[in-house]
């Protein structure tokens, strides 16, 4: 029986280009032996499967895949499960991943952003790199890299408005280059103590807000791509 795959783009820009693709499963037609092997055969950086909730619910549980393991917590897959639920008329408040519960809020306005809000400690450890220029940043081969350990370089390009161009390399998780990584955009948020507008791979947006408490709220759009049916 094929399994139906909702392709959604996450973190596009305002005109919706770009964005991160992300798979999305109801995770009740999809046996949970037989995730890992779906989000490999799928080759997103990551597919999110989804227990959908009662009507009326404040909140459900997912599950994260990379093509090659399983994360505790990523952030385009969140945004785009909350983006979807409430797409199907289940909104929720939180989302509950194996990291902790993922806070959610819809912007009503004419964009209909997503954001969800997540704990820093939640992301993956990775090198950051302080790049000189934004020439330089793009002409970063992945190849230099090592492939141990994530690589997030970036940048600013207005350091008083608080925006940052940005790149992300993972190949240890199974993504050569990530184009919109909402973890790491909570990790350099973190990092820099500061709301920021991040352009990040080959134009996606994502916006965050930082708070001392040591929570960061991560918006951005999404775009619905149709619907994959895999056998």
């Amino acid at each position: 029986m094929a399994t139906d795959v909702t392709v959604l783009r996450v973190f596009t820009d305002p005109a919706g280009g770009f964005g991160n693709p992300l798979g999305v499963v109801d995770a009740a037609t999809v046996a949970p032996a037989d995730r890992q092997r779906l989000a490999a055969e799928l080759g997103y950086s990551e597919t999110i499967f989804i227990d959908l909730p009662a009507e009326g619910a404040a909140t459900t549980t997912a599950r994260i895949f990379t093509p090659v393991a399983e994360l505790p917590f990523a952030g385009h897959p969140t945004v785009g499960a909350a983006w979807w639920l409430r797409d199907r008329g289940l909104p929720v408040h939180t989302l509950q991943v194996p990291a902790g519960i993922v806070q959610i809020s819809y912007d009503l306005g004419a964009q209909k952003r997503t954001a969800i809000s997540a704990r820093a400690e939640w992301s993956p450890e990775f090198a950051i790199h302080d790049v000189a220029s934004v020439d330089e940043l793009l002409a970063a081969d992945p190849d230099d890299y090592s492939d141990d350990v994530e690589h997030y370089l970036w940048t600013w390009t207005d350091k008083s408005a608080g925006e940052i161009r940005a790149r992300m390399f993972a190949p240890s998780i199974g993504i050569p280059e990530d184009e919109a990584t909402g973890s790491a955009a909570v990790r350099i948020t973190d990092y820099l103590s500061q709301d920021l507008v991040i352009t990040q791979g080959k134009g996606s947006i994502i916006e965050t807000q930082w708070n001392s408490e040591g929570w960061v709220r991560v918006a951005g759009n999404v775009v619905d791509d149709g619907v994959r049916h895999v056998e």
